[in-house]
């Protein structure tokens, strides 16, 4: 159980330097030419220097700064241009950006990244199982681990924090804290419970195997298990009560926001009786994931370009759906379906713009900013030494 000590231990130490972390073959299923992930800063650190930058930002420079773009491309100096050209600081990665070999996915990784102590933000969904972007990952996952013990979790999880370290990405939109027993769902396979107590423990087991290694994020927020429908698709409307989603639902995103996850990912879903909008465009829902369930860190949409996809002509501004989510309390938007070469640096445009016309208020925008470049800060202290070769 070396990553659950290693977890303990991390969260014991002080904002500080020079913590080595080394997981056993066995408790982390790689080979003996695993890696060595160095904790170089804590969050409370990193949340300091990210004030100082932001203030030094302009309106446009903090706008990029929230907006997560992607482009199908595996080209190195393609990639580099496209976060340049938008003036974006976050990329995520999908299967159309994984080679088949790793040491071409680090260097591609790497020009992503750029020098420096601030690189961009690089994020990717690996989930295991049905959701896969790294072809090497053959941990468990899904409804296995859901069958499994907690302790099958937190090892399936230190594992594949490490392999997406080891790629050079710093987050992991990896845990899936919805829970259904409903098989007609689309999302059943890929829940860690089939009821939220039995998933909240798994979640939480996760969320600690992860943290020595990436960052992990908790989806899809408030709860894709009240719904058997595809956001991808469309906007899913779930029947729930408030009371009830808080004495339930809510339990596995409590649990893996008590274990330590920096990230929460919104989902594109309607709770009627909390708001009409979909969570990633309401006010109530971040309001409630902070003040119910007293999280701190960053408040990320799920892809936006799926809002587009739906259909519903109230979602069917790019721009406007950007605006919306950091306006309620998004800190990260993320666009991939439909999404074009420019597509994020127009979402990062029209941010600077809401804030020019004042309809997105300067201090919210900054606020959103701030907690990404703690992220990034982060991510640019810790060090994952390689096996040579």
């Amino acid at each position: 159980m070396l990553p659950l000590v290693l977890a303990s231990a991390l969260a014991a130490v002080a904002p500080g330097y020079g913590v080595a972390v080394k997981p056993a073959s066995a408790a982390s299923g790689l080979d003996e030419q695993e890696p060595v992930a160095v904790v170089a800063a804590g969050p409370g650190a990193a949340a300091e220097r990210a004030s100082a930058l932001a203030a030094g930002m302009d309106v446009r420079e903090l706008a990029g700064a929230v907006v997560m773009g992607h482009v199908a491309t595996r080209d190195p100096d393609a990639g580099a241009a496209y976060l340049a050209e938008n003036r974006i600081g976050a990329f995520l990665l999908m299967g159309a950006n994984v080679p088949a070999d790793e040491r071409e996915l680090r260097t591609l990784t790497a020009s992503l990244r750029g020098d420096g102590a601030v690189p961009a933000l690089l994020a990717i969904d690996e989930e295991g199982g049905v959701v896969t972007r790294l072809p090497w990952d053959h941990q468990p996952a899904g409804g296995e681990l859901a069958a499994s013990e907690p302790a099958a979790s937190l090892t399936a999880f230190a594992a594949r924090g490490a392999l997406v370290a080891r790629a050079g990405i710093g987050v992991n939109f990896g845990v899936v804290a919805d829970a259904t027993g409903d098989t007609t769902s689309f999302i059943a396979p890929r829940v860690l419970g089939a009821d939220p107590a039995a998933a909240a423990e798994r979640v939480a087991a996760a969320t600690e195997g992860e943290a020595p290694f990436a960052l992990t994020t908790l989806k899809h927020f408030p709860g894709h298990g009240q719904v058997a429908a595809d956001s991808h698709h469309t906007v899913p409307v779930a029947g729930q009560s408030l009371a009830d989603w808080r004495s339930s639902t809510a339990l596995p995103f409590a649990a893996g926001i008590d274990a330590g996850a920096p990230l929460v990912m919104s989902g594109h879903l309607v709770y009627p009786e909390v708001d009409d909008a979909p969570a990633s465009l309401s006010p109530a829902w971040y309001r409630l994931l902070r003040e119910d369930l007293g999280f701190r860190g960053v408040a990320v949409t799920d892809d936006l370009g799926m809002l587009l996809a739906a259909g519903d002509p109230r979602y069917a501004d790019a721009v406007a759906n950007a605006v919306a989510a950091v306006g309620a309390g998004a800190d990260l938007v993320v666009h991939v379906v439909g999404s074009g070469p420019d597509t994020a640096g127009r979402l990062a445009d029209g941010l600077a713009a809401a804030v020019a016309e004042g309809t997105l208020a300067e201090g919210r925008l900054r606020e959103a900013a701030e907690r990404v470049l703690a992220l990034r800060l982060q991510v640019g202290a810790q060090t994952v030494l390689l096996p040579a070769g």
